[in-house]
């Protein structure tokens, strides 16, 4: 029989979904895949319940249906500062990686830093393009004006920027962020952002939108979605904002890729566009205290560990315990320990084998029971090099 698609042949399945189907196996407490373990805000599911018995079954406007576009066009030009048209200005999508089908095409280039979520690889892949790599050095993750700038110089159509970032957690500040700018005009480049974690930043941090700095909205395809603001992942509500000629563009890419978000979720999403500042404060003060919940219960079992500006996550050094891998030692700290993460490796294009990826968007007491199993991570995690 013929070959298969050679473009998709080297695809792995996801390490971060992977570790979930193992956790699940094993009765793990799963800190691997980014997701809550507590409810959504009750007006969204009180909404969804009324929702369930109206008229919203049918499909919506492809790019999204008007009063869920409304609501967000006033959401985000609000805190992007920006006047943004609900016509002209945003597509909903199913979930938010479907934006760089719009900008490259087969053997362009697109910058892309590291560590990266692990679905940036795959979409650069998928178009046919070529994914330049830059580092974003650890421990605090920044990158390097000058690795950066050699980047640019093989002219990328795009760069794929994921601020706060999955999964270091790092703060991009306004001064980089306005570095990044100078060159994407200077070597004329499109910015594709991943903003998910938008409204989870953590003091003295500040979130810049990128579209929002001088001149950059025109170049700029703002991707975020609804999953962790609202603690709705499994709603797959996600959206782009741009520019009215690269919206257009999406709009066609996205009719034939995946039609339309679901109607009814879009439906019972809105009543959640249209919260006062008061929840995002109050959003930021929940993670804040989770963050430190975990941090601290780290610290005090004296567990190596970077310390995230933004998001959900904490990355982890194993170097102590000598790992050839650590996707083995995440199996093992699943089987032994009962506690899930995702092997770093899944995130660097650099040889990266010292990190493991946590994530403490759980009730209290979730973190609380996977602190209580890692007291014992020492004694139960086999060592692959003599300690001392």
């Amino acid at each position: 029989m013929k070959e298969l698609s050679k473009r998709t042949k080297t695809f792995t399945d996801s390490a971060i979904r992977r570790m979930t189907r193992i956790a699940n196996q094993y009765d793990a407490i799963n800190l691997s895949q980014g997701f809550p373990d507590f409810d959504p805000p009750k007006e969204i599911l009180n909404r969804l319940e009324q929702v369930a018995h109206e008229d919203f079954n049918q499909y919506a406007i492809t790019w999204g249906a008007q009063n869920f576009r409304d609501a967000l066009a006033k959401k985000q030009s609000k805190y992007m500062n920006l006047d943004l048209d609900s016509n002209k200005n945003i597509v909903v999508t199913c979930g938010s990686t479907e934006a760089m089908m719009s900008v490259c095409d087969p053997n362009d280039k697109a910058i892309v830093f590291s560590p990266f979520y692990e679905n940036y690889g795959a979409d650069t892949t998928l178009c046919g393009a070529n994914p330049i790599y830059v580092p974003l050095h650890p421990p605090v993750f920044n990158f390097d004006k000058e690795e950066l700038e050699n980047a640019f110089k093989q002219n990328p159509k795009a760069l794929i920027l994921c601020n706060p970032s999955n999964p270091c957690g790092k703060v991009l500040s306004k001064e980089e962020l306005e570095y990044i700018a100078s060159l994407a005009i200077k070597y004329d480049t499109y910015v594709i952002t991943d903003e998910v974690y938008e409204h989870i930043v953590y003091a003295p941090y500040k979130h810049t939108y990128f579209a929002s700095l001088p001149g950059m909205f025109e170049r700029t395809i703002s991707c975020s979605s609804l999953s962790k603001t609202y603690s709705i992942t499994g709603w797959r509500l996600g959206y782009c904002i741009a520019p009215e000629n690269i919206i257009e563009q999406l709009k066609k890419v996205h009719d034939f890729l995946t039609v339309g978000a679901a109607a009814p979720l879009q439906e019972a999403a809105v009543v959640g566009l249209e919260f006062s500042d008061a929840y995002y404060d109050e959003l930021q003060k929940l993670y804040t205290h989770k963050k430190d919940l975990f941090i601290n219960g780290l610290k005090e079992l004296n567990i190596p560990h970077t310390e995230p500006q933004g998001a959900y996550y904490v990355m982890v050094d194993i170097s102590e315990f000598g790992y050839d891998s650590d996707l083995d030692f995440c199996v093992d700290l699943i089987k032994n320990v009962g506690v899930a993460a995702v092997p770093g490796s899944s995130f660097f294009k650099e040889e990266e084998n010292r990190y493991i990826r946590f994530h403490f968007a759980k009730k209290d007491e979730t973190l609380l029971a996977a602190l209580d199993r890692l007291k014992d991570m020492r004694t139960k995690m086999s060592y692959k090099k003599t300690v001392g």
